[in-house]
């Protein structure tokens, strides 16, 4: 099933992310818990590439196990950065004849070793090159891209990154998903300032579950989002408790998640760093809602 079709659908519904294995040795169990969550039956899952490409073997293993074994429809992520063409249309072609219908367009981060290189060479340059790519060589796949409710790190201000998004969305995607955040009324604001630019394809809020105090930088360093007083207030007081932070963490995304549904959302994704516990306790807080 591609991905806009259930977007379009009138009722509430909750995706997962998942990250395929960094190596070999570690294949079996990140399989497992990707299955657990698989078991949930969540509206679709997606499968992260990595950095620089390095596990992209993994992400359609993944990808194909969960759509095969458990009949969840499937999001495979596909970067470009660095890659040749050729590379690009070979892992295309492996997304098609594994049945997935869904692809998330993506630059990818720039390898470390490449972050001086001369780009003018490059095959791919932004994501927009990807999604034309795909449009030209694969027209029957769902192309989801990436969007910044608080400004693409590399981006001068908003206008351009919205000026930019428009472009990306006029060159093929399908839909998009948020990068995380943790205030809504930034998305709310967002929202209404993509749609003044014509954006109208639909937009997934991205959620982050921070169930330890350490996710907390993490998340920061990754996407530069903005802490609310309340969640700092959140973090500062159960943070030193492995079990109650686990907790407060999972109730703060299930709270911004049933704003969100009260407030005109209809589909949400979930980051769930692999997570089934997790997975299923907001699935379960959310039971009533969903059904």
């Amino acid at each position: 099933m591609k991905i806009i079709d259930l977007l379009t659908k009138e009722k509430f519904t909750l995706s997962f992310e998942v990250f395929p294995p960094k190596t070999e040795g570690n294949f079996e169990s990140v399989k497992r818990a990707t299955e657990e969550i698989a078991k949930l039956s969540p509206a679709f899952m997606s499968v992260t590439y990595g950095a620089g490409g390095g596990t992209s073997k993994y992400t359609l293993d993944i990808a194909k196990n969960i759509l095969k074994e458990y009949g969840v429809p499937t999001l495979a992520h596909l970067t470009c950065v660095s890659s040749t063409r050729q590379t690009v249309k070979e892992k295309i072609l492996e997304i098609k004849n594994s049945g997935i219908k869904n692809v998330m367009a993506l630059r990818g981060d720039i390898p470390k070793e490449l972050e001086n290189a001369d780009r003018s060479n490059w095959d791919y340059k932004h994501a927009i090159d990807l999604v034309k790519e795909l449009k030209e060589t694969a027209p029957d796949l769902c192309i989801g891209g990436a969007c910044y409710p608080e400004i693409h790190p590399e981006s001068a201000n908003q206008n351009d990154d919205i000026k930019y998004l428009k472009e990306k969305v006029d060159a093929g995607c399908d839909f998009l998903t948020t990068q995380m955040f943790f205030d809504n009324n930034l998305l709310y604001n967002y929202l209404y300032k993509i749609r003044e630019a014509g954006i109208t394809v639909p937009v997934m809020p991205g959620i982050m579950p921070i169930t330890n105090a350490k996710q907390v930088a993490r998340a920061i360093n990754l996407s530069g989002s903005f802490m609310p007083q309340r969640f700092k207030a959140l973090v500062d007081k159960f943070g030193e408790s492995p079990s109650a932070m686990k907790q407060a963490g999972i109730i703060y995304a299930t709270d911004q998640i049933i704003d969100l549904f009260a407030n005109g959302i209809k589909n949400v994704h979930v980051y769930s760093m692999n997570n089934p516990d997790v997975a299923e306790k907001i699935l379960s807080n959310l039971s009533s809602i969903l059904n």
